[in-house]
């Protein structure tokens, strides 16, 4: 798979508490059409699928899971609009776990784009994960 810098939420981010990703996309202000009355509402999960990867680089410890959250706002620290989510338990945070988030859903209308993690039980002192939009990612299924 291929990952840009500029479109990384996180790059090997050790996540020890619930977080924020490293990064957050700023989509860009919406524009307004000549002689149109408003702007242009902004929906980046419309049209051709934007593949997203968000994989676990480093096994976590301590633990109980993990909710991995795909968010999108107007604000780039505090986001707070849910597109996606997903909770993983220990027993599966090893290297090489990805989420079942493959894309961005519809409704990521807001300007800033990221993902949140949100520890449940013990902080860990161990675990990684990258996360950002792809050229397309990687499946180990023969004929895929």
């Amino acid at each position: 798979m291929i990952l840009s810098a500029q479109q990384l939420f996180s790059d090997d981010q050790a996540i020890t508490a619930t977080a924020l990703s490293t990064n957050v996309i700023d989509t860009g202000v919406r524009g307004t059409p000549y002689d149109a009355a408003a702007a242009l509402n902004g929906d980046i999960g419309k049209g051709n699928p934007i593949p997203i990867l968000i994989q676990v680089t480093e096994a976590f410890n301590t633990l109980t899971s993990l909710t991995v959250t795909l968010e999108t706002g107007d604000v780039a620290g505090t986001l707070g609009t849910v597109l996606n989510t997903e909770s993983i338990l220990l027993a599966d945070l090893v290297a090489g776990k990805q989420t079942f988030m493959q894309y961005v859903p519809n409704g990521a209308e807001g300007r800033y784009l990221g993902v949140r993690y949100t520890v449940v039980g013990t902080d860990p002192t161990e675990g990684q994960i990258t996360a950002g939009i792809s050229m397309g990612n990687q499946t180990n299924v023969t004929g895929a």
